[in-house]
C-alpha cells in the first residue's frame, strides 16, 4: 500500500493479520474497525490507516482488554496509558486469585487430602483478612499455654510474633501460610507444643530443680550445637567413646544451669525433654513463619533439631 492506492479486501486483510474474516467482518459493524471504503460491488475496503487500527485492536484483544475499553482508547475518551494501568491493576488482582488457587490446589496434592470438607477449609484459610490470620496464631498460643507457668520472656516472645503476609505475596509465601496454618491447627501439634510448654511450666514450679533462663537456655543450646554439629558431620556415631568424651561437658552445663548433678537419672530426663523439644514440625513452624513475613532464613529462629536429635542419642546411650 502506498499513498492509500492500494486497497485490500476483508479476505486479504484477514491473511494479512491472521485474524479470521468473521472477527474483521464484527468489528467493522461495531464501529471498532471501520472498512475504509467500499468497492463498486459493495465490497469492504481497508486502506493503510485501518490496517494499523485493526493492528492496534488486535494487540490489545492478545492483552485480553475489553471492546469498551478499546474502543474508548480509539475515540480518545481514554488515554493509552490510563487504561495500562487500570488493566494492570486488573491483572495483578487476578494473579493473587490465581496464585491462591493455585496454592490451595497444590497443597491438596501434596498433603493427599480427599475430604470435601477440609478442601473448604483450606480455601477459606487461603483468603483470611491479616486480622484473620493473626487470630489463628494467637488462638494456637492460648491453647498453648493456657494455665501454664511459664518464662514470661519465652511467652511474651511467642505471642509476640505476627503474620505479616504482604498485599502482594509471592506464590511460596501464600503456600507457606496455607501450610502455617494447617500445622497450627493440627490436634497432634498443638498437643505436642503444649506438652513443651508444660515441661517448662514444671521446671520453674518445682523446687527440685532450678529453671534456667531463656537466656542461658539459648547459650546451652548454641553450646551444644557448636559441639554437636562438627562431629554430625564428621560421621561420629552418638554411642561411641568418642561422642561420649565430648558430650560430656555439654551434660555437666545443662545439670548446672538447673542446680543438680550430672548422672544417669538426669541425664535420661534432659535427653526425654530435648527429644520433646526437637519434633521436627517445630522447626518448620518457625521456617515457615520467615517464610511468609519474608524473614532471612537466619532470622526465622528456627533451630535445627538434627544435633538436638544427636545429643538425645547420646544422652541416653551415655545413661542406659
Amino acid at each position: 500500500m502506498n499513498a492509500g492506492d492500494t486497497w485490500l479486501t476483508i479476505g486479504e486483510l484477514a491473511r494479512r493479520t491472521g485474524l479470521p474474516v468473521k472477527t474483521i467482518r464484527y468489528y467493522a459493524d461495531i464501529g471498532l474497525v471501520p472498512p475504509t471504503d467500499r468497492s463498486p460491488g459493495g465490497y469492504r475496503q481497508y486502506d493503510a490507516t485501518a490496517v494499523a487500527r485493526l493492528d492496534f485492536v488486535r494487540t490489545l484483544r492478545e492483552l485480553d482488554v475489553d471492546l469498551a475499553s478499546i474502543q474508548a482508547v480509539l475515540d480518545r475518551t481514554l488515554s493509552l496509558s490510563d487504561l495500562a494501568a487500570r488493566h494492570a491493576a486488573a491483572l495483578d488482582a487476578q494473579m493473587r486469585i490465581v496464585r491462591t488457587q493455585r496454592s490451595v490446589m497444590r497443597a491438596v496434592a501434596q498433603m493427599g487430602i480427599d475430604d470435601e470438607k477440609e478442601l473448604v477449609v483450606m480455601n477459606k484459610l487461603a483468603q483470611l483478612s491479616a486480622a484473620e490470620r493473626q487470630r489463628i496464631i494467637d488462638e494456637y498460643w492460648d491453647e498453648v499455654f493456657d494455665g501454664l507457668d511459664v518464662d514470661p520472656e519465652v511467652a511474651s516472645k511467642m505471642r509476640s510474633v505476627q503474620i505479616e503476609l504482604p498485599d502482594e505475596p509471592s506464590q511460596e509465601q501464600i503456600d507457606a501460610w496455607i501450610e502455617l496454618a494447617e500445622l497450627v491447627r493440627d490436634p497432634d501439634y498443638r498437643q505436642r507444643s503444649r506438652e513443651m510448654a508444660r515441661i517448662a511450666h514444671d521446671a520453674r514450679s518445682s523446687g527440685e530443680q532450678v529453671a534456667p533462663s531463656a537466656a542461658e537456655q539459648r547459650e546451652l543450646f548454641a553450646r551444644m550445637t557448636s559441639v554437636v554439629q562438627p562431629l554430625r558431620e564428621a560421621g561420629v556415631e552418638p554411642e561411641s567413646e568418642r561422642a561420649q568424651r565430648a558430650i560430656g561437658e555439654l551434660a555437666e552445663a545443662f545439670a548446672a544451669a538447673r542446680g543438680t548433678a550430672d548422672d544417669t537419672e538426669f541425664r535420661a530426663q534432659l535427653a526425654d525433654e530435648i527429644s520433646t523439644f526437637s519434633d521436627r514440625r517445630v522447626q518448620r513452624f518457625w521456617e515457615l513463619v520467615g517464610v511468609v513475613n519474608g524473614w532471612p532464613a537466619h532470622e526465622s529462629g528456627s533451630r535445627d533439631v538434627a544435633p538436638m536429635e544427636w545429643f538425645v542419642a547420646a544422652l541416653r546411650a551415655s545413661s542406659a
